[in-house]
């Protein structure tokens, strides 16, 4: 089981995240490279919401193929285009989340690869070999 941690040493995380993951021996590691707000079929999805809902649909689509869920994740980095956003994408991770709190960064960006894009999450997730 991977276990999370917060320094006393530190202050208090500032959202719904740990400071550290630990991952025990012999986990079996999955890295996801960063999921956007795009269906199988290539469409994107009209704002931040939806776009939000489809990421974590492919990112626990990725978590399925290895036999993981979203409680194996030990980390993630979320980029968003938008600052306006950052509380739509916030919502739909607590609701993907609940009380999990992996390792997390929140990034704002100028831009993703495809202009319409308005979120990207890469994950790391760690279950039992």
């Amino acid at each position: 089981m991977n276990k999370q941690r917060n320094p006393s040493s530190l202050g208090a995380p500032s959202g719904p995240f740990s400071h550290t993951s630990e991952v025990p021996a012999g986990s079996r590691l999955l890295y996801i490279s960063g999921q956007v707000g795009m269906l199988p079929s290539g469409e994107i999805p009209n704002g931040i919401e939806a776009q939000a809902k489809t990421v974590w649909d492919n990112i626990e689509a990725c978590l399925a193929v290895a036999d993981m869920t979203l409680d194996d994740l030990v980390k993630i980095t979320t980029f968003v285009v938008r600052q306006e956003d950052l509380g739509a994408a916030a919502k739909e991770r607590a609701k993907r989340l609940g009380n999990a709190r992996p390792t997390s960064s929140t990034v704002l960006v100028a831009g993703l690869v495809v202009p319409d894009l308005l979120i990207e999450i890469e994950a790391v997730a760690a279950g039992k070999a």
